[in-house]
């Protein structure tokens, strides 16, 4: 999880340098500044977090929060109603 400022050129430069460094390691978006990666062991943890370390941004905060894949899949999700005005059928509306 990371909070990078955006202000000036140079931190927006900053912010998709650190976003471009976690997807080649392997982590994928699972939320707007959230990362995750399903690692193997607690060594490939470690690991992990000394490379993130090595390549911290200059400014803001970055966390890490381990969990197992266990706790993950118990993880529960709460969604709000989504509206959009695409149609997303194939039915014809005809108006009269």
């Amino acid at each position: 999880m990371f909070d990078l400022p955006v202000d000036t050129v140079a931190e927006r430069r900053e912010y998709r340098k650190f976003v471009k460094f976690l997807k080649k390691q392997g982590f994928v978006m699972f939320q707007e500044s959230i990362y995750i990666k399903l690692s193997i062991n607690e060594n490939a943890v470690k690991n992990l977090k000394k490379v993130i370390d090595n390549n911290l941004p200059p400014k803001g905060m970055v966390s890490m929060l381990t969990v197992t894949e266990k706790q993950f899949n118990s993880m529960d999700y709460f969604l709000g109603e989504f509206i959009t005005d695409i149609v997303t059928t194939d039915t014809r509306v005809v108006e009269l």
